[in-house]
């Protein structure tokens, strides 16, 4: 349920409803703050987090670190939050310099990123990658696939071929559109506007996903997530509410068919991003949403309806 001023409002809620699964998953947190990172090297210092479909490579890195890819199966997402941070991009034959508050997309083979004053990157792959999965926290959370979670399916390629892509996030806001959401054949971030003090208590947006997973990273700030899992006539499946705090840097993997919210808690900036896998039908359907929806076609009908 979604205040009236919120942009996810128009969204269309007549799909038919699904299934509830046999056995409700647990949310999933990742409190890089807190918590030993699962690679740490003199150049860097990497936490990786899971959902089904997708991967966050939280890194914290040293001037001149090199973060490379030699065999990329798909797409990956390099989100560089802070303006001062300038990367160096590589890929195949093709080499870019790309500037701070940026998103990058990697295209898939051989890549590395190099960064010369060093500082945050968040890497966004897919779980095509087992060396990646390998490296994950929660990997025990997954030894069993969720079953109310389709089987991930790549959209389809940019007509133009694969290369480096790289977009700016200083978009100002507009009234309508939520966010800023960028999409490639195998994720959908959405950079949220900064929220500057605490969350209006009186315009939370509590809602549910029937079948994918919502990644939720918090670059800024502290988080309040809300959770509650339906009750079902199996008592054994009923899971308590949970009100988890996390502050910056964190992620918190929240499971199909859970109701949800998050509430920023500081009083200066909170920052979030939404991660998904494959990318939102919905929110691409929506025009203007996707700021890069030129350069990825949406699949077609008959693909989406297989």
């Amino acid at each position: 349920m979604f205040d009236p001023t919120d942009p996810r409002a128009s969204l269309s809620s007549s799909s038919p409803p699904i299934a509830l699964p046999g056995e409700f998953a647990a949310a999933d947190y990742g409190r890089f703050y807190d918590e030993a990172p699962q690679e740490s090297t003199p150049q860097e210092r990497t936490w990786y987090l899971r959902g089904q479909n997708f991967i966050v490579a939280y890194t914290l890195a040293q001037p001149g670190a090199v973060l490379g890819r030699p065999s990329q199966p798909d797409e990956y997402m390099a989100l560089i939050p802070r303006a001062e941070t300038t990367v160096e991009v590589s890929a195949g034959a093709e080499a870019r310099t790309v500037n701070g508050h940026s998103l990058i997309i990697v295209p898939p083979g051989e890549s590395r990123i190099i960064m010369p004053q060093g500082g945050e990157i968040v890497r966004l792959f897919t779980t095509r990658s087992p060396d990646l999965v390998a490296k994950c926290a929660n990997a025990a959370s997954y030894l069993n696939p969720r079953a109310n979670i389709p089987p991930f399916e790549a959209w389809p390629a940019p007509p133009d071929g694969y290369r480096i892509r790289s977009y700016s996030l200083d978009v100002p806001a507009e009234p309508g559109r939520f966010g800023r959401i960028f999409r490639c054949t195998t994720l959908m971030v959405n950079v949220l506007d900064p929220q500057q003090g605490p969350r209006d208590v009186t315009k939370l947006s509590p809602h549910h996903h029937d079948d994918f997973e919502q990644g939720s990273l918090a670059l800024q700030g502290t988080f309040t997530h809300h959770l509650r899992w339906p009750w079902t006539p199996n008592m054994n499946q009923w899971r308590e509410d949970e009100h988890a705090i996390l502050a910056s840097p964190s992620l918190t993997v929240i499971p199909p068919p859970a109701i949800h919210t998050s509430r920023g808690m500081d009083a200066g900036i909170n920052q979030l991003v939404d991660i998904f896998s494959p990318p939102r039908l919905d929110f691409s359907a929506k025009p203007g949403w996707v700021l890069n929806a030129d350069d990825y076609p949406m699949p077609t009908p008959s693909a989406s309806a297989a």
